[in-house]
């Protein structure tokens, strides 16, 4: 049999087996979903996604990289190399749950890994199931990156849930910064001129920053909220913290806006003379660089699986831990539809999406195309040659 039709029959072997198990993957992706939790938080989902990995004899190991819900569940074939990671994110959002969909995501990588397990005994490589807990917030990627945890993975892959199909997107660098204005309280009405108001500190914080915004690029995005502004109007506010998330379309133009930004934090502080500390209170992501010869891979298997309809490449505003991944390791992060493209994520109407019988059929079928392209990667050393090479000319 040639090299083509193995690889095919492979495909539908694998296709089957997904199949087989579908019913429990809807299961587990429904149970994820009506028991939401933070990040860092995520015990129920841990603890319900390795069970299952272990029942098809991965190797599971907790607690990686020092993180609590993180794991590492690996299934090996006939050698080590090359390896294909998955990625699970199983977090949800504040009040609203599941309105990114990571219920579907972290099911989708299992059910790919597990129907590969029906043909890994005959085929050289290893599939690693990495639980990424806390996307949503500090995204636990860019401590495993840091931590080696992808240094010998060969690519990576995840779906996530959206209103469209694009196989290739990219993402925005971010920094999240807390800016902290120490002053001096002071009666607001007696003796005013006592106090250093911290809080005018923060104001004129925000319109510096509403008045760079018209000489950045227009990829940035500055948005910020107060967090601390004082206890009483008639008591001069001697602290005062904002929060900003700042991003911008690549790493390299993000470092340039955050000087900026910093800039005019020091200037409010010396305009009002408060004293400034500022901290990054969530790790800083990468912008995300897709691959567009895994990409297309990838498509490829998506439209043998019955799917027409697919955008041509997001440049998403956004962010994601999956862009210190792909700057790692060759990777991608391809969205597929859940919902109407009126159904916008992070809303109650997608989390509703995400429990949705089309939700579950696209959580399926993500699961099938990232299995179907674990095997072209496998089984043919030009597939995953073109994909490195893309890679590291970067």
């Amino acid at each position: 049999m040639g090299k083509n039709k193995e690889s095919e029959k492979l495909k539908g072997d694998v296709i089957k087996s997904i199949d087989s198990v579908k019913e429990r993957l809807i299961e587990i992706a429904k149970n994820i979903h009506n028991n939401p939790e933070l990040g860092f938080k995520e015990y129920r989902a841990s603890a319900l996604l390795t069970a299952e990995l272990a029942r098809y004899e991965f190797q599971v190991e907790k607690n990686i990289a020092g993180i609590e819900t993180a794991f590492k569940a690996t299934y090996q074939g006939t050698s080590a190399k090359p390896k294909i990671g998955f990625l699970a994110e199983y977090d949800a959002l504040p009040d609203i749950g599941h309105g990114c969909g990571h219920n579907l995501i972290c099911t989708a990588s299992i059910g790919a890994a597990i129907g590969l397990t029906s043909v890994m005994h005959d085929l050289p490589g290893t599939i690693v199931v990495l639980g990424t807990p806390a996307e949503e917030t500090s995204g636990t990627k860019v401590l495993m990156v840091r931590k080696g945890i992808f240094k010998d993975i060969d690519a990576a892959m995840m779906f996530h849930p959206s209103n469209r199909n694009a196989v290739e997107s990219t993402s925005s660098a971010i920094d999240a910064i807390e800016f902290t204005f120490k002053g001096k309280a002071a009666h607001a009405s007696e003796s005013p001129h006592e106090g250093i108001n911290a809080l005018e500190a923060v104001i004129l914080l925000f319109n510096a920053i509403n008045g760079l915004r018209e000489h950045v690029k227009e990829d940035v995005r500055m948005h910020g909220i107060i967090t601390e502004g004082g206890n009483a109007p008639n008591i001069v506010p001697e602290k005062a913290v904002a929060r900003f998330y700042i991003r911008a379309a690549t790493r390299e133009y993000l470092d340039e806006v955050v000087e900026k930004v910093k800039n005019c934090a020091e200037g409010a502080a010396l305009a009002t003379g408060t004293k400034l500390n500022l901290r990054y209170y969530e790790n800083s992501f990468k912008n995300l660089a897709p691959n567009h010869a895994l990409a297309e891979v990838f498509k490829h298997n998506l439209s043998s699986l019955g799917v027409k309809k697919i955008s041509p490449k997001l440049a998403m505003r956004g962010s994601t831990d999956m862009g210190d991944v792909s700057h790692a390791v060759p990777a991608i992060h391809p969205y597929l539809s859940i919902a109407p493209k009126s159904v916008a994520l992070h809303t109650k109407k997608f989390t509703a999406a995400a429990n949705s019988k089309r939700g579950h059929e696209t959580m399926i079928l993500a699961a099938k195309a990232i299995a179907m392209t674990t095997i072209d990667l496998i089984t043919s050393s030009a597939i995953l040659k073109n994909v490195k090479d893309e890679w590291v000319k970067g």
